[in-house]
């Protein structure tokens, strides 16, 4: 079995994890690939149920039926908002949130306007992202604001995180997974550094193995997404039992 600890957000005490039982709750399971298919959405939220996980983070068109077959389970049902550029106006995003949000959808992550931080224009970037936590607010839901770390300057990191927190967001994000690099230990540590305990943090991109998932919530992230949440829960358990293996499709 592998031992380690990992820590939750600054100023909690350190969390214990030598089993996948423990760990599995910090991770949103993910699957945003275009060609996903039904089948494999299914097995998605099949697997977060059998594991544990917070949440499956999915695309817009299988919200309801990801909510459907979560419901009467402690698993959220998560999407994504402006994904994966941020260059939707703010009326399309507010949309497809409430959209979402009615389909039944507890947890957006929105990406930011990156082009308008870039731009210095961060009024719209702050509108952008108020106009969405009032409404996931308004409807008891979540929201996370992907800044695309690998896209912006430590200055604009700080200043995406600072505008984030003032909006009222729930979580700042680091990447969308689909841009030149995902989740690095820096990017965690200095939006950890930057929001305290203002805001959430959390990590995505990249994450395949357990030690990427330690290092990470080492850092200071709350919440890891991943694709590769199964085999991490697997390496947790290794060697031994392995913990439980994948359910088959249909198993809830």
């Amino acid at each position: 079995m592998l031992a380690m600890s990992l820590y939750p957000s600054a100023g909690a005490s350190a969390l214990a994890v030598p089993e996948w039982q423990a760990a599995a709750w910090r991770i949103d399971h993910t699957l945003l690939r275009p060609e996903a298919s039904r089948d494999q959405v299914a097995q998605l939220c099949d697997e977060a149920v059998h594991y544990g996980f917070a949440c499956v983070m999915v695309n817009p068109t299988w919200v309801s039926f990801c909510a459907s077959r979560l419901r009467d389970t402690p698993v959220k049902s998560g999407t994504v908002i402006g994904f994966p550029l941020g260059a939707s106006v703010t009326t399309a995003k507010r949309l497809e949130a409430e959209e979402c949000l009615r389909l039944g959808a507890d947890e957006l992550d929105m990406v930011m306007n990156i082009g308008a931080l870039k731009s210095g224009n961060h009024a719209l970037v702050e509108t952008d992202i108020r106009a969405l936590a009032e409404t996931c607010h308004e409807a008891g839901a979540i929201l996370k604001v992907i800044l695309e770390c690998a896209l912006l300057t430590s200055q604009e990191k700080e200043i995406a995180c600072q505008i984030s927190v003032a909006a009222g967001a729930d979580f700042v994000k680091t990447s969308t997974g689909f841009s030149t690099s995902g989740a690095t230990v820096e990017d965690v540590s200095l939006l950890r550094r930057v929001v305290g305990s203002r805001c959430r943090v959390k990590a995505a991109g990249g994450v395949r193995t357990a030690a990427d998932f330690a290092a990470l919530l080492i850092a200071g992230a709350d919440r890891i997404g991943t694709s590769a949440s199964v085999s991490i829960m697997r390496e947790l358990s290794a060697p031994g039992a392995q913990g439980p293996t994948a359910p088959p499709p249909g198993a809830y």
